[in-house]
């Protein structure tokens, strides 16, 4: 009897002590190494909302020029870099928002666009639509200035992935001229609106004029480029031409053809690129669009880039960061040995987009119980998580997004909520107009057992001046095939590295 009353003693003894808070924190596989919570600066997030509505055209355009002189010294051998601005600080002609709401209202009608251009261009992948399937439909609305009749299609076509949110200068034909063009990973096609237009918009700088470059030259409809394209025509004079649009409405139509393009004083030949006689959309001051998309005709791809790294700065703020682009040759590696790294995933129907392997979500220091299917793309192409320079508001499947709201509201009950009139995108949205900085759980995204954990402003972000911030996450629409997007919010200050020799994506925090 009494070894019967030991063992049992014994038994509670060690049970007590496995199931003990410490212990079981210990060996539970749902905890990061990260602190639970993040303090999060109120206050410099509404004073940049204040600057950024007071920021004077001319002061954009100093910054700017000053900002370009800086890259171009520092360009090394096997390194070429570009200095990035945020769409919202590039001068335009364009009249400024009134207030910070009509500006938010502004970014995420463009963003709900640009999403649901990517998402058709993934739903004609796994229908089975092929490039050579897009017909471009004939039209008069506009007469070109060149001999060939314009091109245009349906904006859900083949090549619908948005217009960007950062912008660069670059240098275009011989000898070369400084045109700010958007820079944009979820486009192949590079181009710049062109003389003699038949319908272009307003940009900042002179309209590029191909007959004063000596290094100009159209693309025959047999070349190898031209049927690459999604949607293509042959002209009167068998030369190329293309047809790119946007699901915000912007198309650029033109000739296809190769000119030298130059970046840090360095010229690069025979780069394949759209002359755009026929433009129009939302593409602020912008003279065009460089892309950096991960099919065959991006610029990456044509000048051999072994990879190729930016840092997006804050869209509220008036700072600079850069673009790099390491050519193909040997070097240091594409990241540090403290960047979070996962496996580049190529989607077989659709070669344009940065698949990554996403595994989960951390709030507060805990991974959420997701289903891992929530991230992966299936065997036909659908679903999977895509990294955008161009989407600003990170997407998640239905279950995933709805986890992480669960968790984040759960983990700010103290914190009052509030509504945002106007901006249906959002749920989750606080006041916090009483407050100068606040305590709130972490985010972090799961690539493997690595965690990126994000900065408080990179989840909390304002849509007014008064103190009104919402959970910068939003669930993918229905039509989405399951596709997920980490955007560029969730991305700011992180050097995000496309190792495209070694197939693999590295995120570092601070490294801008």
């Amino acid at each position: 009897m009494a070894n019967s009353h030991l063992h049992f003693h014994l038994l509670f003894l060690f049970l007590s002590f496995l199931f003990s808070p410490a212990i079981s924190r210990h060996i539970s596989p749902k905890t990061t190494n990260t602190a639970a919570t993040s303090l999060f600066d109120v206050s410099t997030s509404l004073s940049r909302t204040q600057l950024l509505l007071s920021h004077s055209h001319q002061q954009q355009q100093q910054q700017q020029q000053q900002s370009v002189s800086v890259v171009e010294n520092k360009n090394v051998t096997n390194v070429l870099s570009l200095r990035l601005h945020s769409r919202d600080l590039f001068p335009s002609t364009a009249p400024p928002p009134k207030d910070y709401t009509s500006l938010t209202l502004s970014r995420l009608a463009r963003d709900s666009a640009r999403v649901a251009a990517i998402s058709a261009r993934v739903a004609l992948a796994l229908s089975g639509i092929k490039n050579s399937d897009l017909e471009p439909q004939q039209t008069h609305k506009h007469e070109t200035a060149a001999e060939e009749e314009p091109i245009e299609g349906p904006i859900a076509s083949g090549s619908s992935q948005g217009s960007g949110e950062y912008f660069s200068r670059v240098g275009v034909g011989s000898p070369a001229r400084q045109l700010d063009l958007v820079l944009d990973t979820g486009s192949d096609v590079s181009w710049v609106q062109c003389q003699p237009c038949a319908d272009c918009y307003q940009q900042s700088d002179p309209i590029y004029d191909p007959s004063a470059s000596s290094t100009y030259s159209r693309l025959d409809c047999a070349s190898a480029a031209c049927a690459s394209l999604d949607v293509s025509a042959c002209g009167a004079r068998a030369t190329c031409l293309y047809q790119v649009s946007y699901g915000d409405g912007s198309y650029t139509v033109g000739d296809f053809a190769t000119e030298t393009v130059t970046l840090g004083g360095r010229p690069l030949p025979n780069v394949a690129f759209g002359c755009g006689h026929d433009n129009e959309g939302l593409f602020v001051g912008a003279a065009g669009l460089l892309g950096l998309g991960g099919g065959a005709l991006s610029f990456p791809s044509q000048i051999s880039a072994r990879s190729f790294s930016y840092c997006l700065v804050d869209r509220d703020s008036p700072s600079t960061s850069t673009l790099d682009l390491h050519l193909d040759l040997d070097g240091e590696s594409a990241s540090s040995g403290d960047a979070v790294s996962t496996s580049l995933i190529r989607n077989r129907g659709v070669d344009t987009f940065y698949y990554v392997g996403l595994t989960g979500i951390a709030v507060g220091g805990r991974v959420l119980p997701i289903p891992g299917s929530a991230f992966e793309m299936d065997a036909a192409g659908g679903g999977g998580v895509i990294v955008d320079s161009g989407t600003a508001i990170t997407r998640l499947r239905r279950d995933a997004y709805d986890a992480l709201c669960d968790a984040f509201v759960g983990a700010t009950g103290d914190l009052a909520r509030a509504a945002a009139p106007g901006v249906a995108l959002f749920d989750t949205c606080y006041d916090l107009s009483s407050r100068r900085s606040v305590e709130v759980p972490t985010v972090g995204l799961m690539f493997g057992e690595e965690e990126l954990r994000l900065p408080a402003k990179n989840y909390l972000i304002p849509v007014d001046s008064a103190g009104t911030f919402c959970l910068a996450f939003a669930p993918a629409s229905s039509s989405s095939s399951g596709l997920s997007i980490i955007g560029n919010v969730q991305q700011q200050g992180t050097r995000v590295t496309f190792d495209i020799k070694n197939s693999m994506v590295g995120f570092e925090a601070d490294k801008c």
